[in-house]
């Protein structure tokens, strides 16, 4: 039978206060303890491990590239253990913080509007959500959940599929009436195309002419960092967007977006997931909670063009 190692959380809870703290002597106050008992502690972390966690110097402690690797990680499992040490106090209610990353316009459109219903359900969890277009890494950010859509490339990463959404190429009443409404792919090349400010997989957009499918190049005087300022853009006349129904079908029911070229429109249909690191039998209770409401929500899904409801992949299938 394997040696308990009784003295293993406490090195790492040393370690991840000095690291938190900036320093020995900050660490054992908060600790109190003694700088030497601290410093003792993460030496001995540093010897079982086999490896330095942190530069010492008079002046200031700086990580090595380990021990930011191990500080995250250890982050990580403190957490755990203190919600473990909770949710057995409190009969295994879900309770602690959840960073969802997701995109602006999936924030602002499906995530926030859910969130007082989640709340509501879940008082003890605590939320954390960043919004951004880009491609996060969700170890680096220290999220527990991104929110996900088009083809999900191979990764280590766990995937719940929420629904999925298609893209339309969209204009203002205003700017069709000033430029004229572009009715091939000829007339559309001669309009403001409003694009991304960073690369994406699909920079292009594609279009079905003669049954086969070409690629339009996006050329504009306009770009942007995210799909909710492009959707502003495109009310405010700047130019032509194509965009997720789900973010504009609300525009194009109240007539401040006009859906263009619909019989070029491949109407290709995007899933939608959760993607989360780790095994469905070891999340954290309050990751699963905030998952689970996800996928089952009405709210997430429905509609005549938004995210439609589909059957969740198995909690276990890993994103290909």
């Amino acid at each position: 039978m394997p040696r308990i190692d009784v003295n293993r959380s406490g090195e790492m809870e040393a370690f991840v206060q000095v690291v938190e703290s900036g320093g020995f002597s900050a660490a054992a106050r908060l600790l109190d303890m003694t700088p030497s008992a601290v410093s003792k502690l993460v030496a001995r972390l540093e010897l079982r491990l086999g490896i330095q966690l942190v530069h010492r110097s008079t002046r200031k402690l700086q990580l090595t590239p380990e021990g930011l690797h191990f500080y995250e990680r250890s982050t990580r499992v403190l957490a755990d253990m203190d919600e473990a040490e909770r949710c057995a106090a409190a009969g295994a209610a879900p309770r602690g913080r959840v960073s969802i990353n997701a995109s602006v316009s999936f924030g602002h459109h499906k995530l926030v509007p859910l969130v007082p219903r989640l709340l509501e359900l879940h008082p003890q969890i605590t939320l954390d959500i960043a919004l951004t277009d880009r491609i996060v890494d969700l170890m680096d950010e220290r999220a527990d959940i991104a929110i996900r859509w088009g083809q999900l490339p191979s990764s280590d990463l766990v995937a719940r599929r929420l629904g999925e959404t298609s893209q339309a190429i969209v204009a203002s009443p205003d700017y069709l009436a000033k430029y004229g409404t572009p009715r091939t792919q000829q007339e559309l090349e001669a309009h403001n195309r409003l694009g991304w400010s960073y690369r994406r997989n699909t920079p292009d957009w594609p279009l079905r002419v003669d049954g086969r499918m070409i690629s339009l190049p996006v050329a504009g005087p306009v770009r942007a960092g995210d799909g909710e300022t492009l959707r502003q853009l495109a009310i405010a006349g700047a130019g032509v967007a194509r965009l997720s129904l789900y973010h504009i079908q609300h525009d194009i029911d109240a007539g401040r977006l006009v859906p263009l070229l619909q019989e070029f429109n491949p109407a290709e249909v995007e899933p939608i997931h959760a993607v989360y690191i780790g095994k469905a039998g070891t999340l954290p209770a309050r990751v699963r909670a905030v998952l689970d409401f996800l996928v089952a929500c009405s709210g997430v899904g429905g509609g005549r063009y938004t995210i439609k409801r589909t059957e969740p992949m198995p909690a276990n299938s890993a994103v290909t």
